[in-house]
């Protein structure tokens, strides 16, 4: 969780402007039932009229209502004719005066209290009623004094309504124009706050995903950029295979995380407590409902939680295990094919599938459960707040509006639990995740620049001189050395090889001069400097560097070149290729040097390859050239004209070279030969005085090379 906070910070603007965005969205959500619910009852029901007591009354009803117990002190005449009353006559009609809240919901109270009166007394339905069949009545003087206890306040309301349709009847006012202007009204708020959520939404949802595709960029960045410091020890410990998966499977679970996060973490606890106050607030009779709803759904997801959180480290481990699996068939191709074992193969890949297929197939089994199961809940909670607020409604408790607006108050906190539930999902397969970069991201890599004031530079160019003083070199872990005592002086404009059976050491050994190994004791010295004293960037800007398996990238022939030097000249790169003795099927294809190169230099031979490595190294014009067994793919002949080009174009230069080879032709011409077996020098000198001095090393040159080639 600290790794995404880590990464989530610089984006901590965008986050609060987020979660702003959502309580608005959340705020806007919630209020569109409450309209829903003013719509229905107020709008349909009631026919636009929201407030019980009457604005206008006939002359002929004040009297009336007085004499049923209303209060009608705040009702005066007029001189003018309200615009919604035309049958309005100023001499005899009152209308409401303005009244403070308090005032004017006591008159509304009484005004009820009187409509049930005056409904029991004319035993007449007010929905049916006219004002005739009322302030006609002989009877109006008579005050009825029955008790209405028994009669709900929300009946009384809707009987003051319909009292109050009567009088605007006989005041000419047109009831169909005010219930459509109510309708139209709350009709228009409601658009406008689904318009504001839904820019609210659109806004929300650029931010989101610019702080994911940043967190995503940032993680990728360090993931990418930290594996670039790794040496081969690091390697040996990280596979290629689960760097592949940590850097795009595991960024995109945390990338997930941080899109939806923002949504729905903070936006489900806003919605799911915001519904239930809203719903408790609409009806507290149905929160039992509520109540069990909640607890049904908290139980359901810590049931699905505490099964699928344990499945989500094993699945990254199989996605591991799989793409290791795919990568070792694709690589491995041609092997597999020459031993005729694709069955085998295949089998690997179908238990790796099968693995990530039972293990996946068992978190989306209780995925699958949920959704069902919350649908079952939902609708059972629909059923009950039906059931029971009927109930309400037939007593005169509860308006139809209001059971529509708990019905919607109830799927918003369902909805709510639902996205908790994702989240309780996403959230665990997010920390695996994390866990995962971060082991990569604090592995404390073997080779390390030594702190800035420490460090020694060796000028703009170094001369190439190379002093190896008692080295001594161990594997972690391994039981021997695998180099020992290895003392001698590679010189500039000299070439300096190694020879020996396989496994004496001679690629360890080159590879201590880049530094992708530290030696364990002694000291390599690049022009009396120890080269650990050296930032790694200087060093290997000073080497020119072709490793016993000749890597090309993707891209064209001219850009595997530049690769060593961005800014070489088409001089530079034709001068290299010639030497490199490429010439020949560089220029070979009409496209010479953009010839296309696929991935891993698939599409060219291995000597072809080799030669292009070369080439490479041969445009940087470094100071020393490390060649690890680079001759290898090459035929007789052309690895003499490259090795006799190559010691003009390098002895120009007065360049040091270090040549690993198996061949006694390759090094025969070399300075200095150096016999490596065992981890140790058994022969140092020239070939002649090798031949005389060092029994092994007359015995690799009498196992390739005739008498009349010794002599």
């Amino acid at each position: 969780m600290k790794l995404i906070l880590r990464y989530f910070k610089p984006f901590l603007l965008m986050a609060i402007c987020s979660i702003a965005l959502l309580f608005l969205q959340n705020m806007a959500d919630l209020m569109l039932p409450t309209y829903m619910s003013s719509m229905v009852d107020t709008g349909i029901i009631r026919g636009g009229i929201s407030e019980s007591a009457p604005r206008a009354i006939p002359g002929k009803a004040y009297a009336f209502l007085e004499s049923y117990g209303a209060d009608v002190s705040g009702y005066v005449k007029t001189d003018k004719v309200p615009s919604d009353f035309p049958g309005f006559n100023t001499a005899e009609d009152y209308i409401l005066s303005e009244l403070d809240e308090q005032r004017l919901a006591a008159v509304g109270l009484s005004y009820n209290d009187a409509a049930v009166h005056i409904s029991r007394t004319f035993m007449l339905d007010l929905n049916t009623a006219t004002a005739g069949d009322l302030l006609e009545h002989k009877s109006h003087v008579i005050k009825n004094t029955d008790p209405i206890d028994d009669i709900p306040p929300q009946t009384r309301f809707e009987m003051g309504i319909s009292l109050t349709k009567v009088f605007y009847k006989a005041l000419g006012a047109n009831m169909n124009a005010i219930q459509q202007a109510s309708i139209f009204k709350i009709g228009l708020i409601m658009l406008a706050i689904t318009l504001l959520a839904a820019a609210i939404t659109i806004a929300n949802g650029f931010l989101s995903a610019k702080i994911s595709t940043g967190t995503g960029r940032n993680l990728r960045h360090d993931v990418f950029a930290k594996v670039q410091t790794f040496a081969p020890a690091e390697f040996d410990k990280f596979s290629t295979a689960t760097l592949i998966t940590r850097c795009t499977n595991d960024v995109q679970q945390i990338q997930m995380v941080a899109m939806m996060g923002l949504r729905m973490i903070c936006s489900a606890p806003i919605m799911g407590i915001g519904g239930i106050i809203m719903a408790v607030r609409t009806s507290p009779s149905l929160t039992p409902v509520v109540i069990v709803a909640v607890i049904l759904l908290t139980v359901l997801q810590l049931v699905i939680f505490s099964k699928v959180i344990p499945k989500f480290k094993i699945m990254q481990k199989l996605r591991d295990k799989l793409n290791l699996v795919t990568r070792e068939g694709l690589t491995g191709m041609m092997v597999i094919r020459a031993f005729g074992n694709e069955q085998q193969e295949i089998g690997r890949f179908e238990e790796a599938n099968r693995n990530i297929r039972d293990t996946n197939r068992y978190v989306q089994f209780m995925m699958t459960i949920q959704q069902p199961t919350m649908n079952f809940i939902m609708s059972c909670t629909t059923l009950s707040v039906i059931f029971f607020g009927a109930r309400l409604v037939s007593a005169g408790n509860l308006q139809v509006g209001q059971m529509m607006a708990f019905m919607q108050y109830v799927m918003q906190i369902i909805m709510s639990f639902l996205a908790i539930g994702m989240m309780f999902v996403m959230i665990p397969q997010a920390l695996v995740s994390a866990g995962r970069i971060e082991e990569v991201l604090n592995t404390n890599t073997k080779i390390n620049d030594k702190k800035g004031s420490e460090l020694k530079t060796l000028g703009k160019r170094a001369k190439g001189e190379l002093v190896f003083d008692n080295i001594t070199f161990s594997y972690e872990d391994a039981e021997s050395p695998v180099l020992a005592d290895i003392n001698f002086t590679a010189r500039a404009g000299e070439t300096t090889a190694f020879i020996g059976s396989t496994g004496s050491g001679k690629s360890t050994l080159i590879n201590l001069i880049p530094r992708f190994y530290d030696v364990t004791k002694g000291a390599i010295r690049l022009d009396g400097v120890d080269i650990r004293d050296i930032s790694v960037n200087e060093l290997r800007s000073n080497l020119g560097y072709v490793p016993q398996k000749g890597i090309l990238f993707s891209g064209d022939i001219g850009s595997n070149l530049e690769f060593a030097k961005e800014n070489a000249t088409e001089e530079e790169k034709r001068e290299a290729i010639r030497v490199a003795q490429a010439e020949e099927f560089v220029y070979a294809d009409k496209d010479g040097m953009n010839t296309e190169i696929a991935q891993s230099g698939d599409n060219v031979s291995g000597g072809q390859k080799q030669r292009l490595s070369i080439a490479r190294a041969l445009v940087k014009k470094p100071p020393i050239y490390i060649f690890d067994d680079s001759f290898s793919a090459l035929d007789f002949r052309t690895d003499a004209s490259l090795r006799a080009a190559l010691r003009e174009y390098t002895g120009l230069e007065k360049a040091t070279v270090l040549i690993v080879a198996q061949r006694i032709s390759t090094i025969m011409s070399a300075q200095q030969i150096i016999v490596l077996d065992a981890g140790k020098i058994v022969g140092k000198g020239t070939h002649r005085e090798l031949l005389e001095t060092c029994a092994e090393y007359r015995e690799i040159a009498e196992s390739q090379l005739t008498k009349e080639e010794l002599a």
